[in-house]
């Protein structure tokens, strides 16, 4: 099956490859629990300054997914957003060291059947080499392979990596692609220990986020019979 990029600023005119219409949508808010002044974005926002906004404390993800980053220019630490309530910013990292996002942008996604990522210990492509299809890893250490990760070929769908096992510290977004060194994904160290894709179900059929069954109808109750008795 072929694949398709999907472009975030397609999206964001309402328009999909396939034709259908979709829109990116977010609701930042200045202050936790979605207090304080708010802003509605469908469309990547490289300082939330210019929008009246201080900081972003607390987020509305109403389709995505999105990332958020700590600085404005979409640098330092990274935050995936996915459909969702975020209060506060707990909700969206465990690093510890940064309480609030100043820039974001759509993640790319791509159409497909599947999730397909490679994983190199080596810069460029070279060394030990990890594949991981369709499914989401919490231990690189259970499977064989350590910590060291310093290049990766993300074939297929949208990842996030982390830098502790259990999806814990730094995160960051792989879009399909080629990442021949760590700092082409904005990481200071060759360290990745846990990765998963990214699903939602707005865009995959087997996303994260499951739509429940329609309560079936309500069974009318035929009339009460009457009867004519006789004096």
């Amino acid at each position: 099956m072929l694949e398709q990029q999907i472009d975030p600023d397609q999206l964001a005119a309402g328009k999909s490859q396939g034709g259908a219409s979709v829109t990116y949508k977010v609701v930042l808010f200045e202050l936790e629990n979605f207090q304080g002044r708010k802003v509605e974005l469908s469309a990547e926002c490289k300082d939330v300054r210019v929008k009246t906004l201080e900081k972003v404390a607390s987020i509305v993800v109403d389709s995505g997914p999105w990332v958020g980053f700590e600085c404005q220019g979409f640098s330092g630490e990274q935050f995936i957003l996915e459909k969702g309530d975020y209060p506060r910013w707990t909700t969206w990292t465990n690093s510890q060291r940064s309480c609030f996002l100043m820039s974001l942008r759509p993640v790319k996604l791509v159409n497909g059947p599947d999730h397909k990522l490679l994983l190199f210990e080596g810069a460029g492509f070279s060394g030990r080499k990890m594949e991981i299809m369709d499914e989401d890893v919490p231990s690189l250490w259970g499977y064989g392979f350590h910590d060291r990760v310093a290049s990766i070929k993300a074939l297929n769908g949208t990842w996030v990596a982390y830098v502790y096992p259990g999806y814990r510290g730094h995160q960051f977004v792989l879009e399909k692609g080629d990442y021949k060194h760590w700092n082409e994904w904005q990481g200071s160290r060759p360290q990745i220990q846990s990765v998963r894709r990214v699903r939602d179900m707005q865009w995959h059929k087997r996303g994260r986020f499951t739509v429940p069954a329609p309560a079936p109808a309500p069974t009318p109750t035929p009339p009460a019979s009457s009867t004519t008795g006789s004096s």
